[in-house]
């Protein structure tokens, strides 16, 4: 969950509205509220009806209607951003010896990441920049299929447009973990709805134990040393050490997994608080052409991939999917693919676009 400065921009996020991070956990607002009422129903809804992925898309669905309905809406803050810890300690827990030795096997796929960004930013650079007349920073960052945060950080410090990147990047992931399971569910007879774990009466009280204290130490120690998306990656990498070590030899029970679903899903939905018909229009409009321009680059290589990669189908297809890190990885969970090697296709995505965006960016402007 992102909290950003206001810039300077008469576009800039107002106060209250799709701010996350603002309060901490215990503070009880009207707006949290209503969020929080939003995606329990969107998510009683999808469960009623046996869609796919009704902790995720549920929610999200839920807080996306109220915002297009004019709710003011307000993310959960702290409890949030502890949330995505769990994801972090069940992807860890997910990294064995065993699953160490098969990465390099992966090797080809992992080097046309680099390739696949490249591509991605030549289509959607002159795609915001010529055919939407963003300026120069808004339309770069609002290309680069980077992490949310880090790139509304990057492309503020730049002079863009916060609000109109955050909408932009809130579609893409909306589009592309909204049709993600279906196509997976329809396509591949995949059950969406199954429990992703072991019931939290079946893990061993220890092993609870020791996850909580990986979750806070990890990302507590990763904001300590300034680690991008730290509330993920500090307790990934503390529990994947911890599980190579046979220290942790089990994934976080299902309800807690269930219920980073029903956070994450709250968070994409209510970053759309407050949107104007203008930006609707112009920013989302342009977010959803934007996506299906990547769904059609993602199936090219996707394509390309299957053809000789040992790796299997669903998890070439969940790698390649420039859907958000947080997004993709319950997919991946839910869906019995192999964690670790879909998301280590996305970190190294974002990490690629974390280093080199700034520099391209400066170039371009240049």
């Amino acid at each position: 969950m992102l909290h950003v400065p206001p810039p300077a921009s008469s576009r800039s996020l107002r106060p209250g509205r799709g701010g996350p991070n603002r309060g901490g956990m215990g503070l009880v607002t009207k707006p949290r509220l209503v969020t929080l009422a939003g995606a329990t129903i969107g998510a009683a809804l999808f469960w009623g009806l046996g869609l796919p992925l009704p902790l995720l898309l549920g929610p999200m669905i839920g807080c996306l209607v109220l915002a297009l309905a004019g709710a003011d809406l307000q993310g959960m803050g702290t409890l949030s951003t502890f949330m995505r810890t769990i994801l972090g300690v069940a992807i860890g827990s997910t990294v064995t010896p065993d699953l160490v030795r098969e990465l390099p096997s992966h090797g080809i796929t992992l080097m046309l990441i680099p390739v696949f960004v490249a591509v991605i930013g030549c289509v959607g650079y002159p795609f915001f920049r010529r055919v939407m007349g963003f300026d120069h920073p808004t339309a770069f960052y609002s290309a680069m299929p980077g992490g949310l945060q880090d790139m509304l950080i990057f492309g503020e410090e730049a002079g863009g447009d916060v609000r109109a990147m955050s909408l932009i990047h809130a579609t893409r992931v909306l589009v592309i973990v909204t049709l993600a399971p279906f196509v997976l569910t329809f396509f591949y007879d995949l059950d969406l709805t199954a429990p992703p774990g072991a019931r939290v009466t079946d893990v061993p009280l220890y092993q609870m134990a020791i996850m909580v204290a990986a979750a806070i130490i990890g990302w507590k120690l990763g904001e300590r040393i300034g680690l991008f998306g730290a509330s993920i990656l500090g307790p990934l990498i503390l529990t994947a050490a911890l599980s190579l070590a046979g220290v942790i030899h089990s994934r976080p029970p299902a309800e807690a997994i269930w219920a980073a679903q029903f956070f994450i899903g709250m968070a994409v939905g209510s970053k759309y608080a407050g949107i104007t018909a203008r930006e609707l229009r112009i920013d989302v409009g342009a977010g959803l052409i934007y996506a299906v321009f990547l769904a059609l680059i993602s199936l090219v290589f996707i394509e390309i991939i299957i053809l000789f990669s040992p790796a299997g189908t669903l998890d070439v297809i969940l790698a390649f999917l420039p859907g958000g890190q947080a997004e993709m990885a319950i997919i991946a969970i839910v869906a019995g693919a192999d964690v670790a090697f879909v998301v280590a296709h996305h970190l190294l995505r974002i990490f690629i676009v974390i280093l080199a965006a700034p520099y391209v960016a400066r170039w371009l402007d240049r």
